[in-house]
């Protein structure tokens, strides 16, 4: 199918097949293979939680440094989060190619995965939120050297999710009723995606004077 020839796609729908199938995260044997730190769940029902060296280094599950971002706890927040990816993966998979976009989407999970638990020591976080940010720092930067609106993204909408992300650290949020939301994986999806874009543009200024 041609909606298959592209990668935003498949990740929106695995995000939105993991959330119904858990009900947004309700039921704990599901998402456990994709929490970012294993679960043990007992024949009793006891439930304990695996450390990061336990998780990684002795059990060597390395792909959940991404899968938290396929984990969604609402309607509203898989709704957000698909239609940021459905219009930003659009944009740069036409743009730069579905090679830049898949790495610039495990660059910025990993990063945003990886401060939030760091900040917050909880291994019951998710979504694609990281990664959306992620892609927004990646956009804005090459927007800057662009003399035309590149990914056709408003300037408006880059200024809205820097007020979002702050209003998060803020507290304001949770004040409104959105709930819980991982500020410190916005922000390293921020960062992280800016570190992108200035690497991706260093290397292509490099392959051009050669």
């Amino acid at each position: 199918m041609k909606i298959f020839s592209t990668i935003y796609i498949p990740i929106i729908t695995l995000a939105a097949l993991l959330s119904v199938i858990s009900n947004f995260g309700s039921v704990i044997s599901i998402i456990e293979p994709f929490t970012y730190t294993k679960i043990n769940i007992s024949n009793l029902g006891y439930v304990s939680i695996s450390t990061f060296n336990e998780t990684f280094f002795n059990q060597n599950q390395w792909w959940r440094l991404v899968t938290p971002m396929f984990l969604h706890f609402s309607i509203a927040h898989l709704a957000f989060n698909s239609l940021w990816i459905y219009i930003l993966g659009q944009q740069i998979e036409k743009i730069d190619g579905k090679l830049i976009f898949i790495t610039l989407v495990l660059f910025s999970s990993i990063s945003s995965n990886f401060l939030q638990f760091y900040w917050v020591s909880s291994n019951l976080f998710g979504g694609l939120s990281g990664v959306i940010y992620g892609l927004i720092g990646y956009c804005m930067i090459n927007e800057m050297d662009s003399v035309y609106q590149r990914y056709e993204i408003p300037p408006a909408l880059y200024l809205f999710m820097i007020i979002w992300m702050v209003l998060g650290f803020l507290g304001l949020l949770d004040l409104f009723g959105f709930g819980s939301v991982a500020n410190f994986a916005h922000l390293g999806g921020l960062v992280s995606g800016i570190a992108f874009a200035i690497i991706y543009k260093f290397i292509n200024l490099s392959l051009i004077g050669k």
